[in-house]
C-alpha cells in the first residue's frame, strides 16, 4: 500500500512541476498586461501588438523635442508593414509642455505632424501618480531610473520584452535606432 501512494504522490509532483514549467514558459511578459486608453477614449490592451516591435514613447506638445513627431511618423511609415508600431503617451511631466486634453493633443499631432501612429490619452511617466506601465518600463526593465524629459523611448521586442531605451535626444530615425529597429524586426 506505501509503494502506491509514494507512487501516486510522485505522480502528482511531476504533474504539478511539468504544470508550473509550461505556465512559466505561457506567461504573458509584463508589457502586454497593459491596457491602455486611447486619445478617443477606448480601452486597447498592449496585448493587441503581440508579434510586433513596439516604440513607446512619451510625447508633449510644446517641448522642444515636439518637431521629432515628424521622425516619430517617417519611420512609423517605413517599417509599420513589416510589423513596427509606435505608441505615444502624452505627458505633462516636464514643465507643464501637455498641457491640453485628449482631445487638443489629438487636434495637434493631426494637424502639425499627421500622426498617425496610435496615441493613448495623456499619462503621468514619473512621480507619485507615475502610471503603472511606466513603473515597469523604469523599475522592473534593464532600464531603471526616471524618465529624463520629453521622447523618451524604448523598443519592445516582438515578445515583449524592452529590449532599448533612447534618451530625449536621440531622434527615432537615427542610424543607431533604425539598426535595432531593424534588427528586432528580423527576429522571430
Amino acid at each position: 500500500m506505501n509503494r502506491i501512494i509514494t507512487f501516486v504522490i510522485t505522480l502528482t509532483l511531476l504533474g504539478a512541476a511539468a504544470f508550473a514549467q509550461t505556465a512559466k514558459e505561457t506567461a504573458m511578459p509584463p508589457f502586454y498586461s497593459f491596457t491602455m486608453k486611447t486619445l478617443d477614449g477606448k480601452e486597447k490592451s498592449l496585448a493587441d501588438y503581440k508579434g510586433k516591435v513596439v516604440m513607446v514613447v512619451n510625447v508633449a506638445s510644446f517641448c522642444g523635442y515636439t518637431p521629432q513627431y515628424k521622425s516619430l511618423e517617417e519611420t512609423y511609415k517605413q517599417y509599420k508593414d513589416k510589423g513596427f508600431v509606435i505608441v505615444g503617451f502624452p505627458a505633462n511631466n516636464f514643465g507643464k509642455q501637455e498641457p491640453g486634453t485628449d482631445k487638443d493633443i489629438a487636434t495637434f499631432c493631426e494637424r502639425n505632424y499627421g500622426v498617425t501612429f496610435d496615441l493613448f490619452s495623456k499619462i503621468s511617466v514619473k512621480g507619485d501618480d507615475i502610471h503603472p506601465l511606466y513603473k515597469y518600463l523604469t523599475t522592473e526593465t534593464d532600464f531603471k531610473g526616471d524618465i529624463g524629459w520629453n521622447f523618451t523611448k524604448f523598443l519592445i521586442d516582438k515578445n515583449g520584452k524592452v529590449v532599448s531605451k533612447f534618451e530625449s535626444h536621440v531622434k527615432p530615425n537615427d542610424k543607431e535606432v533604425v539598426a535595432k529597429i531593424e534588427e528586432l524586426l528580423t527576429q522571430k
